[in-house]
């Protein structure tokens, strides 16, 4: 999952950056109001973490543009103001949440999972395809009772095919979603990791053509395991 943070904090961007990192999230940095409205139209995020008080364009104008222009995507503003009324404007304008400065990052984590999981209300918590299981919440994959260790990559890869299921997923759509603007790798790449995930899927019981190649066009899941 991507996540764009404008924030002009740079210290507090890359702690932010750093965390979310870790929690296996992909994480671009704007550092103004500008820029992250030049990222947002670029590149396709699944959230935006906005700051509010932001050089060039503040983060409610931002906001206000965004959902002005038919951008559908979770927002939720960090902010150091604590009043009602700051908040009650970044709602109005389109944020989806507001957490305020100094930021608890469990807290923050969890508001994030529960954004995410509310572009598809019947969505579980748990990403889910056949035996196969990935926990959003405390980055664990199993395949039946086995647990499945990945590398970051392979991970964000493996969430990427499971909350897409049946769509084809081309090489440049994975590199767009799995790796930051400053480490795109060349397509190639992609083809490894999926190896190396295969392999470590089949090692845990599972089927070798569980990721299936689409000739031409991409990944996807295998259809006979069924979502469930």
């Amino acid at each position: 999952m991507r996540i764009l943070l404008v924030e002009d904090d740079v210290r507090l961007a890359e702690t932010l950056a750093e965390a979310l990192t870790d929690q296996r999230y992909v994480v671009d940095i704007a550092t103004d109001g500008e820029i992250g409205w030049h990222q947002a139209k670029t590149l396709d995020y699944d959230l935006i973490l906005l700051d509010v008080m932001l050089p060039e364009l503040d983060g409610i104008s931002l906001c206000h543009r965004l959902r002005s222009q038919g951008y559908n995507l979770p927002i939720l503003m960090l902010t150091a103001c604590d009043t009602i009324n700051d908040e009650v404007t970044g709602l109005d304008v389109g944020a989806d949440d507001y957490v305020v400065k100094p930021v608890e990052l469990q807290k923050l984590f969890a508001r994030i999972r529960a954004l995410l999981r509310r572009g598809n209300p019947t969505a579980s918590p748990i990403l889910q395809w056949g035996s196969l299981h990935l926990n959003p919440s405390t980055c664990e994959v199993g395949y039946g009772q086995n647990p499945i260790h990945l590398t970051p990559k392979e991970y964000a890869l493996l969430e990427l095919l499971l909350r897409n299921g049946r769509r084809v997923l081309s090489r440049s759509v994975m590199i767009e979603h799995v790796w930051s603007l400053d480490s795109a790798p060349e397509e190639h790449t992609v083809k490894v990791h999926i190896r190396g995930l295969r392999q470590k899927i089949k090692a845990a019981g599972a089927s070798e053509n569980l990721i299936e190649t689409v000739h031409s066009m991409g990944y996807r899941l295998k259809q006979e395991l069924g979502l469930r």
